[in-house]
């Protein structure tokens, strides 16, 4: 009956302890979604406008994207409802290519409809091959708009890479 306890007692530690680690992973995550928020509209204040009216979003704080002739992505983020964060995303992405390079990023995706929302979180979205992202720079995101439901939005962090692209990008979704 003590061995039990024990074993009981040692497996309810481990697991506290791993619940803590994801959670404090998953509290810096948010942190720096929330800090690339304010980074993406101190460059383009026009996407105040996709923040307040779009049905749900996601930040990825940190992508980091490299490649040569094969190349590759991954993040991960947090997913917004209405503005409330609702569960964390991660995104990977592998294609061959004409590419060089590597680039860290901030990606946010909004999503214009309930429907497009629900359909990332219930993991039936990925971006077409051809899809491309819109490279943030002062002002531009002015004329952006959804396509598809959705609409997305880069901005490079730090290195160079010859690839703006998105497409093939598959996503994940654990909710709170």
């Amino acid at each position: 009956m003590r061995a039990l306890q024990s074993i009981t007692t040692i497996l309810l530690l481990l697991v506290s302890f791993t619940v803590h680690s994801q959670s404090k992973k998953d509290k810096k995550i948010m942190a720096d979604a929330r800090k690339a928020k304010k980074e993406l509209l101190k460059t383009s204040s026009s996407l105040q406008s996709f923040f307040d009216n779009s049905a749900g979003y996601v930040i990825f704080p940190n992508v980091g994207k490299g490649g040569f002739i094969i190349g590759g992505a991954s993040g991960n983020g947090v997913v917004y409802e209405k503005g409330n964060a609702v569960g964390m995303a991660n995104l990977k992405k592998l294609n061959v290519g004409l590419q060089a390079g590597g680039q860290s990023i901030i990606e946010v995706i909004f999503f214009e409809t309930k429907v497009d929302l629900n359909r990332f979180m219930e993991g039936k979205f990925a971006f077409a091959a051809e899809a491309s992202a819109v490279a943030l720079k002062s002002g531009i995101a002015v004329n952006a708009k959804y396509k598809d439901g959705v609409a997305v939005f880069a901005l490079p962090k730090a290195g160079l890479m010859a690839d703006a692209s998105v497409g093939g990008q598959k996503f994940g979704y654990d909710p709170f």
